[in-house]
């Protein structure tokens, strides 16, 4: 039988890396005093579709349900969270999380996530535990060759905020900028009556790469007090992340929001070997207003499929199979309880001698069973 598009069956390897790297994030996060937390694999589409979280119903698995109100498979972490912690006591700020998500517009309908979210919290705290957070989990993975990306939704709205768009051509422009096609950006702001914006956000599509990239556009922005805050709060977090023995971080003014709630630093992680994304995240305090709250909101999510397809296989412990029968299977049973370093298999015959270090028979010696060597 075939699979519907975007499902896959997976086997060896890479369910074990992923299983481990579930492990070890549950003890990286453990230990940084984060709070576990699960959603419903199955939630009201409004959680998602509302007018603050904005997220396309298109893009996910839905169906009616029999009141005839819209459901879906969870397409996301953050706005689950914030939904059910809404009403927890603001002492309560870390939290951390695991399982899929389900989407139409990724390369898998099913992809498994690993995150953090820290609400309530002075604003560069939670952004700095965030990304300390990342590094740490990167590091007991033994993951080592990766870049950090920052950037800030900030700057594109602070430069369009004086010009007029409509909802579609906001949404056009954002769509544009994120894959970077300066033709599309000119287009569209000659287009709406903005030509005069046109060369600063093409200028800010190619604004990319170390953070020599901030004192450049500082010198430009020097007259633009909201800009400039920006920059030296991105300056603030590398000078955090440098201490911290990260020395591959980049910053990407152009950058812009990919879910609607994303309302301030923005950032990510990409593998070197072959620029895979394995977090982002970003702030988000504009979701709690759905909930009539105003508060500090931030958190990441782990691409753990990508991890675990990076992740050095775990070296495999020695295989012993002990021959056995009906008879004497509680017998090798026993035996096999004493070996807790192996790994250890019982057959009533043996079919692939290769696929074991060691091999031992259950015989009868002097009235009794024992467990030999064969």
């Amino acid at each position: 039988m075939f699979l519907p598009a975007g499902s896959q069956d997976e086997t060896g390897v890479q369910i074990s890396n992923r299983l481990r790297a579930s492990e070890i994030f549950r003890q990286v996060t453990k230990k940084r005093n984060f709070q576990q937390i699960s959603t419903p694999v199955v939630e009201y589409a409004q959680t998602f579709t509302n007018e603050v979280a904005g997220m396309d119903l298109h893009s996910m698995l839905k169906w009616f349900n029999g009141e005839g109100e819209i459901e879906v498979l969870r397409p996301d972490w953050t706005a689950a969270i914030a939904r059910a912690i809404a009403g927890q006591h603001p002492s309560k700020q870390k939290w951390s999380y695991q399982g899929s998500v389900f989407r139409f517009d990724k390369e898998d309908t099913e992809s498994r996530q690993a995150g953090i979210e820290i609400v309530h919290a002075d604003r560069f705290f939670g952004e700095a535990e965030s990304l300390l957070t990342a590094v740490a989990y990167l590091k007991h993975l033994n993951i080592e060759d990766y870049v950090i990306e920052l950037g800030h939704t900030g700057i594109f709205d602070a430069l369009i905020a004086p010009f007029t768009f409509s909802k579609q051509e906001e949404a056009e422009l954002l769509k544009a900028m994120h894959d970077k096609r300066s033709d599309l950006v000119e287009e569209i702001v000659v287009k709406a009556g903005n030509a005069e914006l046109a060369k600063p956000l093409m200028a800010l599509i190619d604004a990319y790469g170390s953070r020599d990239i901030i004192e450049q556009y500082r010198r430009r922005w020097s007259d633009r007090d909201d800009l400039t805050e920006i920059l030296t709060h991105i300056n603030k977090l590398i000078d955090l992340l440098e201490a911290s023995g990260v020395t591959e971080v980049i910053v990407d003014l152009g950058r812009v929001k990919n879910l609607p709630y994303y309302d301030g630093i923005m950032f990510r992680g990409f593998l070197t070997n072959d620029g895979s994304t394995c977090f982002s995240g970003g702030r988000y305090d504009r979701l709690y207003k759905q909930f009539e709250l105003t508060t500090s909101a931030v958190g990441l999510a782990f691409d753990v499929d990508v991890l675990a397809t990076h992740m050095a296989a775990e070296k495999e412990p020695e295989k012993i199979c002990i021959i056995a029968s009906p008879e004497t299977h509680a017998i090798a049973e026993e035996f096999r309880m004493e070996m807790e370093e192996q790994v250890v298999d019982i057959q009533y015959e043996l079919k692939n001698q290769t696929s074991y270090h060691t091999i031992y028979q259950v015989v009868m010696e002097n009235s009794q069973y024992k467990v030999v060597e064969k």
